[in-house]
């Protein structure tokens, strides 16, 4: 049963900086793997992180195939479970991370698994990367990821589907910065006009950096945090803020971050820096990702499903690889609350979505359709 299998999934905590609890949920991908007859490479983690698993069926060779891209990482931290348990409720199946995307993780096994069993291949090699570092950006699975790309035909990404079953054929580019402002300190009371407040100084730049926002281009500039001063009565002398940029075109991601590195100071005495950068490339609805859509919508026709595609504020590891091979988001399970502790899929969607991903596997060829 398949929601029982995820329900063993979920019930591993592994937010990503627990990297034991992370471990062991590889551990266990790697042994049902291993079970179905996959050829399982275990990629240790850099810099303290969790490892990542580069997973292969035992037929097709090395050619170009399809690649399936799962993370096992979550945001929920250790011992949510305590007071979030996995349980059932009617059509919807809860618990942390079940959605985001052990769901889809583990219907990417369980579509494996079953064409396995039913001893059929693939006309592709298929190839599956289980990655424990997505939620903080993909920092040390990012070369890895785009490494196994570009010897790919085709990249499958196990997200969540959106909006009632919808798959994702575009999503925001994501870019993430540091503006710091150096001030001079002074005594708030017996010397205030000698100093340059930092603070001040940070307010004027997130008038402008907020600015920058275009709704009806799809660019969101964002400051989320904001830290600086030392004490009530002294002049601020150092100030930091993050910013958060999401784009839909590289064009606009190449104009955004240029106005944002180009910031000057505008009270004199007061420095400015803006560190950063692209984090995240826009995944675009290129003619290779419609067509890929296109065959898709076909084949859950086949299965009664009538299938939509949506575009999306959220990254994915599929940015990293839509603009190299034709890439398809969002074929995990249905559901909602990705990241709260109301987090569920629907029970009603895991049967569908799992054929889906079999019927992919079985007709993607180095022409299409077979």
């Amino acid at each position: 049963m398949l929601l029982a299998g995820i329900s063993t999934w979920v019930e591993i905590e592994s937010q990503t900086a627990d990297v034991a609890g992370v471990n062991r949920l590889m551990d266990r991908v790697a042994t049902g793997y291993r079970q179905a007859g996959a050829l399982v490479d275990r990629i240790a983690g850099e810099a303290g992180a969790a490892d990542h698993l580069s997973i292969a069926a035992p037929w097709g060779g090395d050619g170009p195939g399809v690649l399936v891209l799962c993370h096992l990482d979550t945001v929920h931290p250790k011992g949510t479970l305590d007071r979030f348990n996995f349980r059932v409720e009617g059509d919807r199946a809860y618990g942390p991370g079940i959605y985001d995307m052990k769901g889809g993780a583990y219907l990417a096994y369980a579509a494996y698994r079953s064409l396995a069993e039913a001893g059929r291949t693939t006309p592709l090699p298929l190839r599956f990367l289980y990655t424990s570092d997505e939620e903080i950006g993909s920092p040390h699975s990012r070369a890895l990821i785009e490494a196994h790309a570009r010897s790919a035909r085709y990249v499958l990404v196990t997200e969540p589907a959106r909006d009632g079953g919808k798959v994702v054929t575009a999503r925001k580019g994501v870019a993430r910065f540091v503006i710091t402002v150096e001030g001079r300190p002074a005594h708030s009371g017996s010397r205030h006009e000698e100093g340059r407040s930092a603070i001040v100084e940070m307010a004027r730049q997130i008038i402008a950096i907020e600015g920058m926002t275009d709704y009806a281009r799809g660019i969101t500039v964002n400051v989320g945090k904001i830290e600086g001063g030392t004490a009530a009565n002294t002049v601020p002398a150092h100030c930091w803020a993050t910013i958060d940029v999401r784009v839909r075109s590289v064009a606009d991601a190449d104009e955004i971050i240029a106005r944002l590195v180009a910031l000057r100071p505008k009270t004199p005495g007061t420095r400015v820096e803006v560190a950063g950068g692209l984090n995240r490339p826009p995944f675009e609805r290129n003619p290779g990702v419609a067509r890929l859509f296109e065959h898709a919508r076909g084949l859950a026709r086949e299965l009664g499903i009538d299938l939509e595609d949506c575009y999306t504020g959220g990254g994915s590891d599929g940015n990293f690889t839509a603009h190299v091979v034709p890439t398809l988001d969002g074929l995990g399970v249905d559901g909602n609350g990705a990241h709260t502790l109301e987090e569920h899929l629907l029970i009603s969607s895991l049967v569908p979505r799992m054929l889906l991903q079999r019927r992919l596997f079985e007709t993607l060829t180095d022409g299409g359709r077979t």
